[in-house]
């Protein structure tokens, strides 16, 4: 477990680094590749939009390449940011739960987002890494939501799906929040291409300032 931490903390060491050449960088984010059907590599645009507004924003050094990473890989553990999302089934082999869970109490960290339909099946995914645990809803007043960017109604909403309000839940090991859990917002949708979903540009500009407060916070709390 120590020399796990070693390592992410190497890494997010590296987070706020002025890059010499952006776009190119030295950390990249990990976009988690599970089973059971869903479609985890929904939104190819997101996370290169994302860090890229995180380099220009925040003055990151991310690689606007993102990688692939199978949830039960040795190779999470190069990735201090991993992302998640899609809009059906998920399914942790109990190896690929307890890799996961030796990630997270390592030091790393995990966002989730809902793409609309995933809601019922990643929750009992995440019982299954941490069966001790329930997610939590995070209060507007949570720092996560008071960093660079300011959001004192919590989540923006950038799709309708069931017009329900946009929630955030999470996860946390001794007070350290490990898995951030947006739902009912569709972040990912956000920050993808503006002629992928045609959203708005202030809804756009919102979603990835969420996106940013999120790097932000969790490679520094």
């Amino acid at each position: 477990m120590l020399r796990i931490g070693v390592v992410l903390f190497a890494i997010v060491s590296l987070a706020f680094v002025k890059p010499e050449n952006p776009g190119t960088g030295t950390l990249k984010m990990g976009l988690l590749k599970y089973n059971g059907g869903g479609d985890w590599y929904a939104n190819p645009t997101a996370l290169p939009n994302l860090a890229s507004f995180c380099n220009a924003q925040l003055g990151t050094d991310f690689d606007t390449d993102y990688e692939d990473v199978e949830v039960g890989s040795v190779e999470l553990f190069d990735y201090a940011f991993i992302h998640m999302t899609g809009h059906g089934n998920v399914v942790f082999s109990d190896a690929e739960a307890e890799n996961l869970r030796n990630y997270l109490l390592g030091g790393g960290f995990l966002h989730i987002d809902d793409n609309y339909g995933m809601d019922p099946y990643v929750r009992v995914a995440m019982k299954k890494v941490f069966p001790e645990q329930e997610f939590v809803e995070l209060p507007f007043e949570h720092e996560i939501f008071r960093q660079k960017f300011e959001f004192e109604n919590g989540l923006p909403k950038v799709h309708k799906h069931d017009d329900k309000p946009p929630q955030a839940f999470g996860l946390f090991h001794e007070g350290r929040l490990i898995c951030f859990y947006t739902f009912e917002s569709d972040l990912g949708d956000g920050w993808e291409d503006e002629d992928v979903h045609n959203d708005p540009e202030p809804i756009r500009r919102r979603a990835l300032q969420m996106g940013a407060n999120i790097i932000q916070f969790a490679f520094q709390q």
